[in-house]
């Protein structure tokens, strides 16, 4: 006997498999999302370095999603991820910490190279004005605290954004902190002012040769450092004078004196040089900054019995110096001649002995002499107590080394 069973599917099954799938296939790419955006998350909580790697590959994820996923529900919400992504990568510039946002920044204004725009839309040129506001205020507070990296941030600044509103602030930002050294060089530390002057001559000047439009507003701030700073050398000199640094001081005073010709304080200048060269050797001599007095009803005559040329600097009320011509007919002394009670330098009356005679005020004198050119005799030194009524003579005499007398 023949039979027949008839088998019924229902219509929908195949839909609701496929309905299955589709869902499965979502589930697994929300996954996707939600781990991608976990990474962002720890990575805020660490440093850009660290967790650098960590955002490249969260911003894979997102790529794939919006390029090869793009009707996935993950997709859709691929660009609420990539607003929490920007800001949490740019966290550092939210709170104010311009130096740290600043390589984050420039990591979010390269997304665009791999991220399709329209899923980015405004948030392609989110790091723009942040990164130049951060270059400007790291820059600012660099420049502030004398850290010399200012120049690469603003460099970086006029290079990348030279037309925006933090571009702008570097020039008055250069004159202010100019202006800071310049009235610092009358402050308690005049040397250290003079150095700041003189670094920020340089520096600008290597920041003007690659700031395009900006370059010559630099360049006159640069100049003004420059011209500051030489000035500010004055300043110094008496400061090293006043704290005992007398080797400094001269060379200070000279450098000064020789540069700056006409100069209200070169004289004065090269009176502390003189001051300066002679408290080496008496270092009671530097306990007063020299006056620019001359003259005096006191005579005092200095000759030169040595056959070196000498120079003589003298301070106390009055600070001054001269040469004198070496005896021709004069030779050093043995150490044994200077042992005997009849020894008298400057006593020959067979010898014409170069010689120069100045008035000094009554008080104390301190005089060094020492030899011109190549001698190699040291330098030699007398305190005078000088008082009316009286002619005084020195004499410079050379033995092993120079020496003085009156």
């Amino acid at each position: 006997m023949l039979g027949v069973v008839l088998l019924a599917v229902p219509a929908g099954g195949a839909l609701w498999y496929e309905d299955a799938h589709d869902e499965a296939v979502e589930q697994a790419l929300l996954g996707r999302l939600e781990r991608a955006d976990d990474l962002v998350a720890a990575g805020g909580r660490q440093s850009f370095g660290a967790a650098r790697s960590d955002y490249g590959t969260a911003l894979g994820v997102y790529r794939d999603l919006a390029v090869h996923h793009t009707g996935s529900r993950a997709a859709r919400r691929v660009p609420d991820s990539l607003r929490t992504y920007y800001t949490t990568v740019g966290a550092a510039y939210g709170h104010q910490e311009y130096c740290d946002a600043i390589e984050p920044l420039k990591y979010l204004r390269t997304v665009p190279d791999t991220m399709p725009r329209e899923q980015l839309g405004s948030l392609a040129g989110w790091p723009d004005d942040r990164l130049a506001t951060a270059l400007y205020e790291c820059g600012a507070r660099h420049l502030a605290s004398g850290d010399t990296d200012w120049v690469n941030r603003f460099g970086d600044l006029l290079d990348t954004f030279p037309r925006s509103a933090a571009a702008a602030k570097v020039v008055p930002a250069v004159d202010a902190a100019v202006a800071t050294a310049e009235k610092a060089v009358g402050g308690d530390e005049p040397c250290a002012a003079v150095e700041k002057l003189r670094d920020l001559d340089t520096r600008i000047t290597d920041l003007s040769r690659s700031a395009g439009d900006t370059g010559g507003r630099l360049a006159k701030a640069a100049s003004r450092a420059g011209r500051s700073g030489d000035a500010g050398g004055y300043a110094c000199g008496v400061d090293q004078y006043k704290d005992g640094d007398f080797d400094a001081a001269q060379k200070t005073m000279e450098q000064f004196a020789a540069g700056h010709k006409h100069d209200r304080n070169r004289a004065r200048a090269q009176k502390t040089a003189i001051a300066a060269e002679v408290a080496q050797t008496l270092p009671a001599a530097g306990r007063k900054l020299p006056t620019l007095a001359s003259g005096g009803s006191i005579s005092v005559t200095v000759k030169n019995d040595s056959p070196d040329d000498i120079t003589v600097l003298y301070t106390g009320p009055v600070t001054g110096s001269f040469t004198l011509k070496g005896c021709g007919r004069c030779k050093a002394y043995t150490l044994a001649d200077t042992v005997f009670s009849t020894f008298k330098p400057c006593n020959d009356s067979s010898k014409n002995y170069p010689q120069r005679t100045i008035s000094l005020p009554a008080g104390t004198t301190y005089f060094v002499h020492k030899p011109n050119g190549d001698s190699t005799a040291t330098p030699a030194s007398d305190t005078a107590k000088l008082r009316p009524g009286y002619i005084y003579t020195e004499c410079a005499y050379s033995t092993q080394r120079l020496g003085s007398g009156y």
